[in-house]
């Protein structure tokens, strides 16, 4: 007996909507309604778009941009005029950019050779290491001084050549840990800007997840009491009829 071969299901076309703001024609997944929106973006919208309908078809393109205009305005009302990084902030927020980076690997790739130097010598002229070496020296040289070469002295006390020695390892040492320490401070200040960011978007992200969840909830219980409604409609309809 030969198998009959089920009836060919025809392809069911995803439906399309046009963007109100763009006005390119994108498929359902692609975008939202402007009424599932939160009611403060909505108003929002409305008030830099008149005239758009209150169901109209807004792509997730569209909705980024006016979400980051949204924010703008609202840092803006809060915080006043808005700088560069509240700026780059908004940027992301509209891009779905990230914003941690990595501070000390960038510092690292752009030392020149002076400054590698100048960590360098801060690094080692602040160790137990020099204490201890430069001690020494000092040491050896007064020993010599003082005592082997009591006669033909290169130094003899007070140790004048020793304090010359001393002056210019000293006048050289601060300038080069002021460098060091100068980079230190810009490497600082672009972790704390780093991380001023982060925190900035974080913040923004959490407080519009609290608004569309509250949104959603709020319209989760307007069905709830439509449904009861006509469940109480259809529970009286019956009533009267058994009646």
């Amino acid at each position: 007996m030969a198998r009959t071969r089920p009836p060919h299901s025809p392809h069911i076309a995803e439906p399309t909507h046009l963007c109100a703001l763009t006005g390119r024609r994108l498929p359902e997944r692609d975008g939202t309604h402007l009424d599932l929106l939160r009611p403060a973006l909505q108003d929002s919208i409305r008030a830099a778009h008149p005239g758009i309908a209150p169901d109209a078809f807004l792509s997730h393109e569209a909705l980024a941009r006016e979400r980051a205009r949204y924010v703008a305005e609202t840092l803006q009302a809060e915080r006043g005029d808005l700088g560069a990084l509240e700026r780059d902030v908004i940027t992301s927020l509209a891009q779905n950019d990230l914003l941690t980076q990595n501070v000390e690997a960038e510092f690292e790739q752009n030392r020149s050779f002076g400054e590698r130097a100048a960590d360098l010598i801060a690094r080692f002229g602040g160790s137990w290491t020099f204490i201890l070496c430069f001690g020494g020296f000092l040491v050896v040289w007064m020993a010599l001084n003082a005592v082997s070469l009591r006669i033909a002295a290169f130094d003899p006390y007070p140790y004048i050549l020793l304090n010359l020695v001393l002056s210019c390892i000293a006048a050289l040492q601060a300038p080069i840990i002021m460098m060091s320490q100068r980079r230190q401070e810009t490497k600082d200040r672009s972790r704390s800007e780093n991380d001023y960011r982060v925190n900035l978007k974080a913040e923004l992200e959490i407080r519009h997840l609290h608004e569309k969840i509250d949104h959603m909830l709020n319209r989760q219980w307007e069905r709830l009491a439509e449904i009861q409604a006509i469940q109480l409609e259809l529970m009286e309809d019956l009533a009267r009829r058994r009646s």
